[in-house]
């Protein structure tokens, strides 16, 4: 027997929700974790390929191969028609997008022992912001893909809709409700009316007052936390003689997830090498060293990974030192640069970010013609809905709106596992 499923194919995790018994289940996607990181590690030494933890671990321990992240981040972009050279061989950006998927469609099945060929995936309201065709073609190209991992049928639903019937499922009275939605790539806003009465309804479209959305994410607040802290020590902000600055380009690419292995290239070896021709100051030639080692060993995304870290733990910590000990020059004694990163740095970074998500929440309370007093609830999914600071802009622009938690990695992957049982039950 055929059943469906809601598919929340995220740019940091992903997560599969199943109708069973009555209610709604996560998958287990590896070990005894319902979230699977949206990472694949192609591992040269064993000939293997890893996803999620084990792929993380496996990059962390040291293998040679190629990391793959924040995949979801291509749609909608040139870059997914586009190659990469994967173990020797070239491969589609897509195939990899749709290897994921599979992994994750097998994953689930074993879990739940059931197969499934119909998918409800989430989508966010904008793949790309301010560009119709772009977006209509993300999502298309997302269903293309889906259907060659193994759906015969596929169809979306917003990922802050999604996440209101899950929060819905709970309810025991009206409420106006803003579902916010912060995702590893993209912040998504739904004004949306719920009531245990409503959700026997089959047609929710009066309920959705507005929806709404910006391209910005747990990822950009990585990058631009990097860009602040943690370039500079590889010569970002520096001055060549003359005075020009330093070019940006290649550290605006380290910074950046699904770029990052563009700096592996040999021309930008070359860059750097050309650049420090015309560098003076002893410690921007020193910076400029740690960034050649970094390409030579491939450590971009293992800092990547210590500026999210270092995100993650500044939403319970004053301060936080990162551990550098990759961050180095090819001399066996060089001293490895220290860092402190203090709360307040993070805000300063990331407020530009925080700054368009609230007016991004101003447009979605335009949009459904409600004041700021009318809403009663704001409720946060997803993984970077914690960051610092975003909560209490919110409070201090819907004051009387009171705040939920909903499950920030699982919220999502639910509701769209109820909406996978109401469309192909």
């Amino acid at each position: 027997m055929a059943y469906a499923c809601g598919l929340d194919f995220g740019t940091s995790n992903s997560t599969v929700g199943v109708y069973q018994d009555e209610q709604i289940v996560l998958a287990q996607l590896e070990d005894d974790k319902v979230t699977l990181p949206s990472v694949v590690f192609f591992n040269a030494d064993l000939d293997e390929v890893s996803y999620g933890r084990a792929a993380l671990t496996d990059y962390l321990d040291g293998y040679e191969g190629r990391l793959m992240r924040s995949m979801k981040s291509l749609l909608g972009t040139g870059l997914i028609e586009g190659h990469t050279e994967v173990q020797g061989r070239r491969i589609s950006y897509k195939s990899l997008l749709a290897q994921y998927i599979q992994e994750l469609k097998r994953r689930s099945e074993i879990n739940v022992k059931q197969s499934f060929k119909h998918a409800v995936f989430g989508r966010p309201v904008h793949f790309i912001d301010d560009d119709l065709k772009a977006d209509q073609l993300a999502e298309a190209t997302l269903k293309e893909i889906a259907i060659s991992a193994g759906f015969q049928e596929v169809s979306f639903q917003f990922e802050p809709i999604a996440a209101a019937l899950d929060y819905e499922s709970r309810l025991n009275r009206e409420e106006l409700v803003l579902i916010v939605d912060i995702g590893g790539g993209t912040s998504d806003f739904s004004i949306v009316r719920l009531s245990p009465e409503r959700k026997r309804s089959t047609d929710r479209q009066q309920d959705i007052l507005s929806n709404s959305g910006v391209h910005i994410g747990g990822t950009d607040f990585d990058k631009y936390l990097s860009l602040q802290k943690f370039m500079p020590l590889l010569g970002l902000g520096g001055k060549l003689l003359g005075g020009a600055d330093m070019p940006s380009a290649n550290y605006f690419n380290l910074a950046t997830w699904h770029t990052i292995n563009l700096v592996y290239a040999q021309k930008v070896v070359r860059e750097i090498q050309d650049l420090q021709h015309d560098i003076a100051d002893p410690a921007l030639r020193e910076a400029c060293a740690r960034f050649l080692y970094l390409i030579e060993e491939r450590n971009g995304h293992w800092l990547a990974i210590q500026a999210e870290d270092a995100k993650i733990r500044l939403s319970s910590e004053a301060v936080v030192e990162p551990h550098l000990d990759r961050l180095r020059t090819k001399d066996k004694l060089a001293v490895v640069p220290q860092l402190q990163i203090a709360e307040q740095d993070f805000r300063a970074a990331v407020s530009p970010l925080l700054d368009e998500i609230c007016n991004t929440v101003e447009h979605s309370l335009r949009q459904a013609m409600v004041g700021v007093d009318a809403i009663d609830t704001i409720y946060f999914t997803g993984g970077a809905s914690g960051v610092k600071g975003l909560r209490q802009k919110l409070a201090t622009l819907l004051p009387s709106a009171k705040q939920v938690d909903g499950d920030i990695f699982g919220s999502i992957g639910s509701g769209l596992g109820w909406e996978a049982h109401r469309r192909y039950a």
